[in-house]
């Protein structure tokens, strides 16, 4: 059986002050502090969830 594909996230901006759905989206992506990085399944969900909060977020290598 293959390994599920995986992404990097990395927060770089801090939430608050943003809509309570995109707090909501940085803590669903398990990020908690500036700087901590994420290593996620590439699923459509997490894409979804990693598109609406792009601002706050950048993919890391």
């Amino acid at each position: 059986m293959a390994a599920a594909k995986t992404f990097k996230v990395k927060l770089v901006k801090s939430p608050i002050g943003a809509k309570a759905s995109h707090v909501a989206s940085v803590r669903g992506l398990g990020l908690k502090r500036i700087g901590q990085v994420n290593e996620l399944i590439d699923t459509p969900a997490t894409r979804g969830m990693v598109n609406a909060v792009r601002h706050l977020v950048v993919a890391v290598a």
